[in-house]
């Protein structure tokens, strides 16, 4: 018994460091880091926006699984993860275990609480004052008539990837036969007849959803009615896909169907994989063998699934129940140690964020403080340049005018007898210019009056030539001249 104690402890402080997964914010796109979960990292289109929250499921600090959860059906829409290989007899040894691994994620009730990881409820306790508002825990389960189903399921996966898909965010509530059912299928088709034929489910891409109706459980967490599932295979040569869905019913047939048929049964303009799982290029030889392998299963009777506990001898329950009591005890004794160790935890990481927070807002006002005084000793000395700067041209401007008005001034001074002394020195000569002119109107003068009086003699001579001429022409006979 002493030691299983460190092993104990050990296994819970690694179960509880590793265990984790991110709700992602409403200004990112996409699922972060688990966007490698989806064909061509791009999520389905299509579902809703509001009241849903994208977690990217993670374990031992690495993603697993992407979720699409509804906090107003408390149930998820869709899973998208890749096929790991199921370990059914791992599963088995684990699925006690695992009955109390069931986790619920406390940021999608409290967006600012300090959980940063999911945890099993039992743990948080009063920590979160509105735990269960946004999904559904533990106690929506009992006496319901309904189980935790997983959406993911885990008999698709091994080790962590096994381990990953017990979470409250992943389950759906299902009918105990119809969950056996469900899953039962879903292991066949995908280990049997999808990856086998794409390299082992290498280049396989998964979704499974279901779509929630108006029956709660509760009143709180919806019951689908309808599951689905849809493949994606690209080698990068080439590809096919191929879709499933099945009435929340254990009568109802599995039916197979394209991605697009699929497509129209869920909410409107919802688009699986992107470009229909690169449409141009489906090859249709393959997607026929794909689907001769899916009728053979089909075709098989349910056997045991890996939501069906497996019968137990009394030896191995006796080794069980002694490994249950270690357990609690283990846990009685080890949980307030390592609550006391998280507060601690919890207790120096905010001193060290408070130092460095006052810290950096020491630095942030030293250096604002700085930035202004600089920038007021920058503006004094440019004010003092500028001002000296206008009043040397202010005095430059000012003698520059003295002295233009003392030139004015000095020349009409000097213009007076300046102007006089030429105007007396011009005077004789302009007199003699004139003299010319003078002579030259006088000569005209004359001889216009010399040539008027020639010009009225022969006009006299001719009026008295008239005269004469017409006496004559009356007085003398005409026969004469």
């Amino acid at each position: 018994m002493r030691a299983a104690f460190p092993a104990c402890l050990l296994a819970l402080l690694a179960w509880a460091a590793s265990s984790e997964g991110r709700v992602v914010g409403d200004d990112q796109a996409g699922f972060a880091e688990c966007d490698a979960f989806f064909y061509g990292q791009l999520p389905p289109a299509g579902f809703p926006a509001e009241q849903v929250a994208k977690i990217c499921q993670k374990y031992r600090g690495e993603p697993r699984f992407a979720t699409l959860y509804s906090t107003r059906e408390k149930v998820p829409l869709f899973a998208a993860f890749r096929y790991t290989g199921g370990d059914p007899a791992g599963q088995e040894e684990q699925q006690e275990e695992e009955e109390a691994r069931w986790l619920v994620e406390p940021q999608i009730d409290d967006p600012g609480n300090d959980h940063e990881e999911m945890m099993p409820e039992a743990e948080i306790g009063e920590s979160l004052e509105h735990l269960g508002r946004n999904q559904a825990l533990m106690a929506d389960y009992v006496d319901s008539g309904y189980e935790r189903g997983n959406l993911n399921p885990s008999c698709l996966h091994k080790d962590d990837h096994h381990i990953a898909t017990h979470t409250l965010t992943n389950a759906v509530p299902l009918s105990p036969s119809f969950q056996e059912l469900w899953h039962w299928e879903v292991e066949q088709l995908v280990s049997h007849s999808l990856a086998p034929n794409c390299q082992n489910g290498k280049d396989l891409h998964l979704l499974t959803g279901a779509m929630p109706s108006s029956l709660k459980v509760k009143d709180k967490m919806a019951v689908p009615k309808s599951v689905w599932l849809a493949a994606c295979c690209d080698n990068g040569a080439e590809t096919w896909s191929l879709g499933f869905i099945k009435e929340a019913d254990v009568e109802s047939r599995l039916e197979d169907l394209t991605v697009e048929a699929l497509e129209k049964k869920l909410p409107a303009g919802t688009e699986l994989f992107k470009n229909h799982c690169g449409q141009d290029r489906q090859d249709p030889k393959k997607l026929e063998a794909v689907l001769r392998s899916v009728k053979e299963v089909q075709a098989k009777k349910p056997g045991k699934t890996c939501a069906k506990k497996p019968t137990q001898s009394k030896h191995t329950q006796t080794v069980k129940e002694e490994s249950g009591f270690l357990k609690n005890l283990c846990h009685f004794i080890i949980s307030p140690i390592w609550k006391l160790v998280k507060f601690v935890c919890y207790l120096i990481c905010q001193l060290v964020k408070g130092v460095w927070c006052l810290l950096k807002c020491i630095v942030q006002k030293i250096f604002s403080g700085v930035c202004t005084f600089i920038k007021g000793i920058s503006i004094a000395l440019l004010d003092i340049f500028i001002s000296l700067a206008r009043v040397g041209v202010s005095i430059l401007n000012g003698i520059a005018k003295n002295i233009y008005n003392v030139l004015m001034v000095t020349y009409r001074i000097l213009s007076i007898p300046v102007n006089l002394i030429l105007d007396i020195v011009s005077f004789p000569f302009y007199t003699l210019g004139a003299i010319p002119g003078v002579l030259k109107d006088i000569a005209s003068g004359i001889g216009g009056a010399f040539l008027l009086i020639i010009n009225a003699i022969t006009s006299l001579v001719k009026g008295l030539n008239h005269v004469v001429s017409f006496l004559a022409s009356k007085i003398l006979p005409t026969s004469v001249f």
